[in-house]
Order: structure tokens, then C-alpha cells, then sequence
């Protein structure tokens, strides 16, 4: 359900509703992948691809991506709002308590919404006094990771990359992409349908590998923060929609 509807009481028959984004990101996220999928399990082999499934692919791919990250961010915002505005409806007595803790600790949603996306998850498990993630954990890494290509796809600044038979030669400068390749290269299949003189990223990055890393990777770091939390998740109705291929 992406709508929680809250009856309002008064004279005329009314309803609120409380929209739920996130369940919207996770299901574009899912859709996305799959699409990309298909058109790269139809011209892997083919050794060029048309200009149209091309541009397609790249747009299913990129916004799958990004769809994933927006998921994320809209579990905890979605999260704190019921919180401070008493409108979670899925807790028990037990759970109330919890969610009055973190209204009271966390007072200032300007506060909230400047904090960078992983400082408020785990800025809520300290307050509900629950085990945060660890740096070095792999389902916090890897969200950091994903965060980053987010940010650099949403911010970023050009610059020049030199290849030669897609890798950078000898003794030049690192770059941005030079360091995603150094993260992300062994973490997930590249995009069969790069060319093969071009950088790891965009190009090679970009493919099904990385639109299914990157949704996996957002499942599992949610299903673990509200696990800490002794929650149920806000998506579990619609688990069976996030199939990728």
C-alpha cells in the first residue's frame, strides 16, 4: 500500500492520507532492473546495439539506481515523520514507547533533514538504544558505496579520463571513476553491452550487475535496521514485486 489512510473525525465524513514514497522508489527500483535486463539478455551477443534499446537500457539502469538510493531516504524520513507525528500506526504498546523516545530525542526536523542519509539511521538506532551498524559492516559498506554513485551522478563534476583497452595507463592521475573502479569492479557482473575501450564507470558500471547490487544491498540494509528495532518493514506486502530479472 503506498497510501496510509487515517480517518479524520468531525461533523463530515473525512479521511488523511500519509503518502509512502518509499514503497514507490523500491517497486521503480525493482521495474527498472528487470527492464534492463531483458534488453541485455537480448544484445549481449549481437556486438553492437541499436540506438534506441541503447538509450533505454542506460535509463532503465541509471534511474534503477538512483530509484534504490531515493528508497533509502524515504524509509527513514517516512520513518521519523510517523515518529514525531504519532501516526505509526504498526506499533504495539512496546513499540510506542520507542517511537515516543525518538520523538523527544530528536525534536528539530531541520536537524533531521540536513544530516546525511546514513548518519539517520544510525543516529535512530542510538536513540532507541539499539546496535548501530559498524563501518566496516558489508551492509553499511555497500550502501556507502551506493550513496556515493548517487551523489557523484546527481553532482558531479566532468572531468577528463584517459584509457587504453579500458583501463587507465601507468602513472596517471586517479580520478573519480578510477576509484569507483577500485570498489565496485568485483562486487557485481559489469554491463555486457559496453563498449571496450571505455571507462569502468560510467559505462561498464552501469549495467544489471549494478542495478540489482544496488537494490539487494537496500532490502538488506533496511530489513536490518528494522530488525535493531524489533519493527515490522513498511514493504513487506510487496516483497514478491522486487524481483530482478
Amino acid at each position: 500500500m503506498d497510501k496510509i489512510p487515517l480517518e479524520e473525525p468531525g461533523e463530515e465524513s473525512a479521511i488523511r492520507f500519509r503518502d509512502c514514497f518509499s514503497v514507490r522508489y523500491i517497486q521503480s527500483a525493482a521495474l527498472l532492473c528487470r527492464l534492463g535486463f531483458v534488453i541485455e539478455q537480448e544484445y549481449r551477443e549481437a556486438g553492437e546495439v541499436p540506438a534506441d534499446p541503447g538509450l533505454r537500457h542506460e535509463v532503465f539502469i541509471l534511474n534503477s539506481v538512483l530509484s534504490s538510493v531515493a528508497f533509502l531516504e524515504s524509509t527513514i524520513n517516512e520513518f521519523y515523520a510517523d515518529a514525531a507525528d504519532e501516526a505509526y500506526i504498526f506499533a504495539d504498546e512496546k513499540h510506542e514507547v520507542l517511537l515516543k523516545l525518538i520523538r523527544e530525542k530528536w525534536k528539530n526536523a531541520k536537524n533531521f533533514d540536513r544530516a546525511p542519509v546514513l548518519t539517520r539511521y544510525q543516529k535512530i538506532l542510538t536513540i532507541a538504544g539499539k546496535p548501530v551498524f559498524d563501518e566496516g559492516d558489508p551492509a553499511f559498506a555497500n550502501i556507502r558505496h551506493l550513496i556515493e554513485i548517487r551523489n557523484y551522478l546527481m553532482h558531479y563534476k566532468r572531468e577528463w579520463v584517459v584509457v587504453r583497452d579500458g583501463r587507465a595507463p601507468a602513472g596517471s592521475e586517479e580520478t573519480i571513476t578510477d576509484k569507483f573502479e577500485k570498489i565496485l569492479r568485483k562486487k557485481f557482473a559489469t554491463n555486457p553491452l559496453a563498449a571496450r575501450n571505455v571507462p569502468f564507470f560510467p559505462d561498464k558500471c552501469l549495467g544489471h550487475g549494478c542495478a540489482e547490487w544496488a537494490l539487494i544491498n537496500s532490502i538488506i540494509f533496511t530489513d536490518e535496521f528494522f530488525r535493531r528495532l524489533g519493527l515490522p518493514v513498511p514493504y513487506d506486502g510487496i516483497r514478491d514485486e522486487l524481483g530482478t530479472r
